[in-house]
């Protein structure tokens, strides 16, 4: 007889495995609890996590509360009081629904419930683990809910070993409060972890209110608000101008009747808006709110509901795309008069800025761009010749020029290239990958000896940051010590750069270090101190390097060729890409076909 291969499920086994596609980490609680507490009409809601939230994760809120017969229900699975029938699944105003995302987080965790609603003198007070209810009894405590989840993944270890750092995981707990925050100005949130306030927002009038209260205002004056609507459709929010750019597509959000989603066709709609004003390889910071009549979405593609689907996506697209159109319109170029008295406009911007950390840290217990030079320039010839070699293969054929500094300068091509004549041939040099290379060396060559060298800003940049920035810039600031930046807190969520590794230029403070967070997160968790901070270097190289387009004098080519006569690595620029070609009268004879 053959044996039965197939078997049904015990309900336990299939609870642990569906809670799997609800619940990826701690932050995943954070959202369901949040939304939870938001669909109860709760105006105020506070978080606490513990160990990155690996050990605990608490949200309170002030809402509406549960009767002990309903607080038992929630922990039913497929238990709910928003959906009657099916047709309502398609008209959803809710996040959810009490009790949808409880029965998964309790098969996984140990949970403790407090509730009361407004009608009842006294409250509810239940205890749940892997997914059974413990203790049901009569208890005091304030309208609302307040939920205490534990030991996460205790009942399934082999989940419990993906995740990551305690420092990581608070992260993305954070992140889930602020894109929450984002989305409902008329709710106080409050953010603490291990016992540290990390985030706390009174209620706003509006979106942009909002945003400055949680960016910052200086990021508020380099945004463009968007406010447009088009018969069932209507977007709020601020996008950036093209001057402010960022490495990644983490500055960019958009929520959809309040609840935050990922969808490509909105992602490129934003990024179709940008085309032709700003550089490839680069994005914007963009917050959009979309509100549309419930029924023409349909939430239910994602069980976390990350992911949503329109009825009508190409209506949606045009819309967006025509919105963000309009609202950049004008702003390709700098303000008119901008560029007429930089340091006066800086030194304005600077004191403003600073009274607003101070206000924002008064408030909470909890700009514009500055460089230390103006303009882009190659800097004197000081480089020792020492340093570690790097790897990268020769470009073009083996090295045997004699010196850089022999060549004979013959043309500028596209403003980029430099074109010099060597013997019977010809030796063209990418100026920015030239210049990369001596900087990179010379910062390395530094940072390893412990010696940095550093120009102290005239005006020193306050920089506001997100919670999740804020922790990564505070937990690796040795790392930025070592390069040779004086980056210190400054208030609640706020760092002051009180100076740079000397002869370094950064046209645009703020976004650099925006772009050195996401260097650091992009190295992975087990990263350690060197490899960081080697990333750091390139990036520090690459953003202070003479660009492209960028005429350079005959005196600066020529320091330009002594730097790279000095410089131990003298073929490609950090990421690998060749820094010179050379052609010789063979080869230029066999592209005629002489030969």
């Amino acid at each position: 007889m053959v044996p039965q291969r197939i078997v049904v499920m015990t309900d336990e086994l299939a609870s642990k495995i569906a809670a799997g596609e609800v619940v990826e980490r701690p932050a995943s609680i954070v959202k369901e609890l949040v939304e939870n507490a938001l669909d109860a009409g709760a105006d105020d809601i506070r978080v606490e996590i513990a160990g990155g939230g690996k050990t605990a994760v608490k949200v309170i809120d002030n809402g509406e509360g549960m009767t002990r017969e309903d607080a038992v229900l929630s922990f039913q699975r497929y238990a709910t009081s928003k959906i009657k029938s099916f047709d309502d699944i398609y008209a959803i105003h809710s996040f959810g629904f009490r009790g949808e995302a409880l029965p998964s987080i309790a098969s996984i965790s140990r949970i403790e419930m407090l509730t009361r609603r407004k009608d009842r003198t006294s409250g509810t007070r239940l205890t749940v683990e892997a997914g059974k209810v413990r203790e049901v009894i009569d208890a005091g405590c304030p309208v609302g809910t307040s939920i205490i989840v534990s030991d996460i993944f205790y009942s399934t270890p082999a989940r419990r070993k993906f995740l990551k750092k305690d420092i990581t995981e608070q992260g993305h707990c954070i992140d889930v409060a602020v894109r929450s925050a984002l989305a409902h100005p008329s709710v106080r949130m409050t953010v603490t972890s291990d016992g540290r306030e990390m985030l706390s927002v009174p209620k706003t009038g509006g979106y942009e209110e909002r945003i400055a209260l949680i960016y910052g205002s200086a990021a508020m004056k380099q945004s463009i608000p968007v406010n447009a609507a088009n018969g069932n459709i209507d977007l709020q929010g601020v996008i950036s101008t093209p001057a402010v750019t960022r490495s990644n597509t983490k500055g960019i959000m958009y929520f959809v009747n309040g609840r935050h989603i990922r969808d490509g066709m909105i992602h490129n709609a934003i990024m179709a808006s940008y085309r032709r004003l700003i550089e490839a390889k680069r994005f914007p910071s963009v917050i959009l709110f979309i509100t549309v009549p419930p029924s023409s979405i349909d939430i239910n593609v994602h069980p976390a509901k990350t992911e949503i689907r329109f009825t009508n996506p190409g209506d949606v697209r045009e819309f967006i795309i025509d919105a963000l159109s309009s609202a950049l319109a004008g702003h390709a170029l700098p303000p008119e008069g901008e560029a007429a008295d930089p340091l006066s406009r800086r030194s304005d911007d600077y004191t403003a800025r600073v009274k607003e950390s101070l206000r924002r840290y008064s408030v909470f217990s909890d700009g514009r761009r500055f460089h230390y030079q103006e303009g882009e320039r190659v800097p004197d010839r000081h480089a020792g010749a020492g340093g570690t070699a790097s790897s990268g293969a020769a470009a073009g054929k083996a090295v045997d020029l004699a010196l850089f500094s022999s060549l004979e300068l013959v043309a500028i091509v596209a403003g980029t290239y430099l074109v010099f004549r060597h013997g019977s041939g010809l030796v063209i040099i990418d100026q920015h990958a030239a210049h990369e290379r001596i900087l990179y060396e010379k910062l390395k060559k530094a940072a390893h000896a412990k010696q940095s060298a550093r120009q102290e800003l005239v005006f020193p940049e306050i920089i506001d940051l997100t919670p999740a920035e804020y922790l990564v810039i505070t937990r690796h600031a040795d790392i930025f010590r070592s390069m040779g930046f004086d980056v210190n807190p400054y208030g609640d969520r706020t760092v002051i750069i009180k100076s740079m590794p000397s002869g370094v230029t950064i046209p645009d403070l703020a976004s650099f270090i925006h772009d050195m967070v996401a260097e650091i997160d992009s190295t992975g968790s087990s990263a350690g101190f060197d490899e960081i901070r080697e990333k750091l270097l390139v990036l520090t190289a690459c953003r202070s390097a003479v660009k492209a387009h960028h005429l350079l004098s005959q005196a600066e080519i020529e320091n330009l060729l002594k730097d790279l006569d000095a410089s131990p690595n003298a073929s490609t620029c950090p990421h690998g890409r060749p820094l010179y070609i050379r052609f010789d009268t063979g080869d230029l004879e066999k592209m005629f076909k002489r030969k």
